[in-house]
């Protein structure tokens, strides 16, 4: 099977701004950081973009879900490439895992302190 990691399009860029200089919001900046590492790697994760996760208070939020197995919606990120890294790193051990459990310890550092939900599994 392969997991799903959705990514907020249209996340605030910071709680003070909703576009970086360029126009572009967090939410799509995080998403094109993701799209990059995933397509330098082959892998177990399909990553979709989402138009509104209905997470604003948590600006650059990601939703990570498999048949059978509890879903994760995460926030509260910087939209860069160090995030994008734990994120991925996450989503990984997420989908390797045939119950969707990581242990805390081998969360990425990245990752701790971001969850906003564990979902049980649809």
């Amino acid at each position: 099977m392969t997991a799903r990691l959705v990514v907020c399009s249209t996340c605030r860029f910071s709680k003070a701004e909703p576009v970086d200089l360029d126009g572009r919001s967090g939410g799509q900046a995080l998403l094109n950081a993701v799209t990059a590492i995933l397509d330098a790697q082959c892998g177990e994760l399909r990553v979709e973009e989402q138009a509104c996760l209905w997470a604003c208070a948590s600006h650059c939020a990601v939703y990570m879900a498999e048949e059978g197995k509890p879903a994760y919606l995460a926030g509260q990120f910087a939209p860069t490439t160090a995030s994008a890294e734990a994120i991925v790193a996450f989503a990984r051990l997420y989908a390797a895992n045939p119950d969707g459990a990581v242990p805390y310890k081998q969360w990425p550092e990245g990752m701790k302190g971001h969850f906003i939900a564990r979902l049980p599994a649809g």
